[in-house]
């Protein structure tokens, strides 16, 4: 078993101040492989007192000194590649094809891009040439980094290179249940030769650490990607502080499939749900679909889902593993019988376990017709391989039922009229609108609308996160 138990700050692996063991499980097995600790308050001011101590070097090194730095941590990151899928696979179950291409891929991506937004941001500039004023980006300074077991190092990397693009420094917590990753990624720091102080990392839980970070007097933002339950939370723990805090939430999106649309739309739509095991916060998870093509659709859409294979993590090739833990199997199994129970029809999958699979926590590719819009399966967040089909008539139902939700991260619709999808697009209320399948590309900002949260990572929008905003004025 992996002893993970110390803690990464100021500059070295410590110990922590008090014993609180926690075994990491393998979701694909049910067996614990690693043991991490759970820090406590005085870890925090610990990490706390290091990085606001680091503060005032780092904020004035050079763009060209923190980007030497992060050159080299890409050049680490990439010899350390497979060792980052490995620990991706094992902490969460991610089969071996998906936790390297897509996963520790979407990492290194990150690395690359803030890498190049780096060199091209200006954080000084005139107002205009008719005024003296002038314009200073200044980084915010000590920043707590909460981050989550479904995209583990995504959002790592989200959050900590433009943090440490920009001047900032930092403390990350990433989740105590899938932790092998960013524990892994400190090492990368680490080696990469970032100041001490810089950069700490402390495992816990959301109840203690979490907490902890987002009430902190010496911490100067939040930023958080999780539950909506939670970001509540750390919103009002955060409020007496009147720190900045960023949120990217929960999600239940919707896909509107026109008739008009390609051909492979509606199987793309099931692939797209069921990747990750479902555990995407902007998943399309609801399929509106135009009644002149509604039953084929859904002909289509158990045809695949009952092609995509369930297995082990360990494995490669193009299936799906399992959810994250017992506590999420249960509570996607609940929802399953709650779709049942409140009279959609169960086309593919169910409660039952797969065939061959009785360890670990896998669950089928489920798909639910006749669903209406206040059923639980299609208002709550399920974060399983879970599908709700729901027919339409008109453009301007099928825009309605999509945003008769509290979320608004990622809605999706498929059709090959240009004019329509603009037109359809403008009136989804949500951060991301992807139209016929395409994927965002590098550098564009990514965050939700309403309860899905506040506040956009990536490009531009993410460094901008980590900075304020000072006017001086006479400069001239």
């Amino acid at each position: 078993m992996l002893d993970k138990r110390k803690f990464y700050i100021n500059g070295k692996w410590v110990s922590p101040s008090k014993p609180n063991d926690l075994e990491v499980i393998n979701p694909s097995n049910e067996d614990p492989y690693a043991v991490i600790s759970l820090g406590s308050k005085e870890d925090i001011d610990k990490a706390v007192k290091a990085a606001k101590t680091a503060f005032e070097s780092w904020k004035k090194t050079s763009k060209e000194e923190r980007l030497k730095l992060l050159e080299k941590l890409l050049e680490v990151y990439k010899k350390r590649f497979n060792e980052m899928a490995k620990a991706i696979s094992d902490e969460m179950g991610a089969p071996m094809d998906w936790a390297t291409e897509v996963q520790t891929g979407s990492g290194q991506a990150h690395l690359e891009d803030f890498i190049l937004r780096l060199k091209e941001f200006n954080f000084d500039e005139h107002f205009d040439s008719k005024s003296s004023n002038h314009i200073c980006y200044e980084p915010i300074g000590v920043c707590g980094l909460i981050t989550p077991w479904n995209w583990p190092i995504n959002q790592i990397a989200l959050k900590v290179v433009p943090a440490l693009a920009t001047g900032c420094t930092m403390i990350l917590k990433p989740s105590e249940i899938a932790p092998i990753s960013g524990m892994l990624f400190a090492e990368m720091i680490d080696e990469a030769g970032f100041p001490a102080g810089v950069f700490n990392l402390i495992n816990g839980d959301g109840a203690g650490v979490g907490t902890h970070i987002s009430g902190h007097p010496n911490i100067d933002m939040v930023s958080f990607t999780g539950s909506t339950r939670a970001g509540k939370l750390i919103s009002k723990n955060a409020a007496e502080t009147i720190k900045r805090v960023c949120l990217e939430l929960g999600g239940k999106g919707g896909n509107i499939v026109f008739a008009d649309s390609y051909p492979n739309a509606v199987r793309d739509g099931i692939r797209n749900v069921m990747s990750n095991s479902g555990q995407s916060c902007d998943a399309p998870t609801r399929m509106l679909v135009e009644k002149s093509i509604y039953q084929r659709a859904v002909d289509e859409a158990v045809d695949e889902a009952n092609k995509i294979q369930v297995d082990l993590g360990s494995k490669k090739g193009d299936h799906i593993g399992p959810v994250i833990s017992k506590t999420q199997y249960d509570k996607i199994i609940n929802l399953i019988e709650s779709g049942i129970s409140e009279g959609a029809t169960l086309a593919a999958g169910g409660p039952d376990r797969p065939n061959g699979l009785n360890k670990g926590y896998f669950i089928k590719p489920t798909i639910f017709t006749d669903v209406t819009n206040d059923m639980r399966i299609a208002k709550e967040e399920i974060f399983g391989p879970v599908l709700s089909i729901i027919p339409f008539e008109k453009e301007e139902e099928a825009i309605k039922i999509v945003n008769d939700t509290s979320y608004g991260l990622g809605n999706y619709l498929q059709t090959e009229n240009k004019e329509k999808a603009h037109r359809v697009a403008k009136e989804l209320r949500s951060g991301c609108v992807y139209i016929n399948g395409k994927g965002a590309d590098p550098g564009t900002p990514f965050g939700g609308y309403r309860q899905s949260g506040n506040g956009r990572e990536g490009g531009v929008w993410g460094l901008e996160e980590y900075l304020e905003v000072k006017t001086v004025t006479g400069w001239k």
